[in-house]
């Protein structure tokens, strides 16, 4: 089974998305990295059992060589919410479950984190980003080390995460025997929309 590990908004420059969800939530972000493979960076908030990623093309890295992942090469406009992750103990076995062209496994690593993730060669996931990206942690990731236990707790949790597309019968059946996680939501609508309602100290915001 997957297990809900962070979910990401995406934005032109990280420093517009820092300030669209800090603005969102009333809190500021906590600390983030580079991903060098990917050429992105990103900034993190904890939401106790996952946590919250802001994510951006990182302008002072070379590019990869490669699309991106989360179809990043192809974003514009204000930063949103555009995909969700879920982690898993067997990547390969994951992947054998989960719908085509959902990735294939890249290896990073940053300081002491280690993980896998199944990246699609296009860069574009499954019902256009609304089928979770995949990942494994491993070593002290997989523990104490994982970003949602090293994150300061600012007293904020995901209460729940909707997903809207014109496929939502198709998707529902792609995520039954994948994921049970009641806080996921998946409805019909016209096009995609993802949408995160997060308790925080200042009461229930929505990115």
């Amino acid at each position: 089974m997957l297990v809900f590990d962070h979910f990401a908004v995406a934005a032109e420059t990280l420093a517009e998305g820092v300030e669209a969800v800090e603005a969102a939530l009333g809190l500021p972000l906590g600390p983030g990295g580079q991903h060098p493979r990917m050429g992105t960076h990103n900034r993190l908030l904890g939401l106790g059992d996952l946590y919250l990623e802001v994510i951006a093309i990182d302008p002072d890295a070379p590019g990869p060589g490669r699309p991106r992942w989360f179809d990043i090469d192809n974003f514009s406009g204000t930063p949103r919410l555009t995909n969700w992750i879920c982690r898993c103990d067997d990547l390969s076995a994951a992947l054998d479950a989960a719908p085509a062209d959902s990735g294939t496994p890249i290896a990073f690593t940053r300081g002491e984190l280690r993980w896998e993730m199944a990246v699609p060669e296009d860069g574009k996931l499954p019902f256009d980003g609304c089928f979770p990206a995949l990942i494994q942690w491993h070593g002290a990731a997989r523990g104490a080390a994982h970003p949602a236990k090293r994150l300061e707790d600012v007293g904020c949790r995901l209460k729940r995460f909707e997903i809207a597309h014109p496929q939502a019968e198709a998707l529902r059946a792609a995520l039954a025997p994948l994921i049970a996680d009641p806080r996921v939501v998946v409805l019909d609508g016209p096009e995609k929309a993802l949408r995160a309602e997060i308790e925080t100290p200042h009461g229930v915001r929505s990115l």
